[in-house]
C-alpha cells in the first residue's frame, strides 16, 4: 500500500508531526511506568498488576469514546485514580491522545507501518 500523503515531504505534517513528538516525550519524562506504557492484548495476559489493568482499561475506554455515548465510564476513571495519582492520571490521558492522534494520522493517509526512521520528524 502506498501512502496517500508525504509526511516527512509536507512542511505542516512536519510541524505537526513535531509537537507530537515533543508531547510523547513529555509523556516519556512523567512517572508512568514503561511497562505501564507499551502493552498489547491485555485482557488476555496473566502479567499485568491490577495498577496496568487500570491504565490500559483507561487507555481502551478513552480510545473508543466513539462506541460509547457518555466517553468513559465513570467506574472505569476510579478504578484508575486509585492506582495513579493527578499528574500520572494526566500524563496516561495525553497519552492515549498521541497515541490516537499518530494512528488517526497514518489510518487516514494509508501509512505503512514500520516506514518511520528515528529523527525523521527531529
Amino acid at each position: 500500500m502506498e501512502p496517500r500523503l508525504n509526511l516527512s515531504g509536507s512542511p505542516v505534517a512536519v510541524k505537526v508531526m513535531k509537537h507530537l513528538i515533543s508531547a510523547s516525550r513529555v509523556i516519556a519524562d512523567s512517572t508512568v511506568p514503561l511497562t505501564t506504557r507499551v502493552v498489547t492484548a491485555w485482557r488476555e495476559a496473566t502479567v499485568f498488576t491490577e495498577a496496568e489493568r487500570a491504565a490500559l482499561e483507561l487507555a481502551e475506554q478513552g480510545t473508543r469514546i466513539a462506541d460509547a455515548a457518555g466517553g468513559v465510564p465513570d467506574e472505569v476513571w476510579a478504578n484508575a485514580a486509585k492506582h495513579y495519582d493527578e499528574d500520572q492520571l494526566a500524563a496516561l490521558v495525553s497519552l492515549v491522545a498521541v497515541i490516537n492522534a499518530f494512528n488517526r494520522v497514518n489510518v487516514v493517509v494509508q501509512q505503512p507501518a514500520g516506514d518511520y526512521q528515528p529523527g525523521q520528524f527531529g
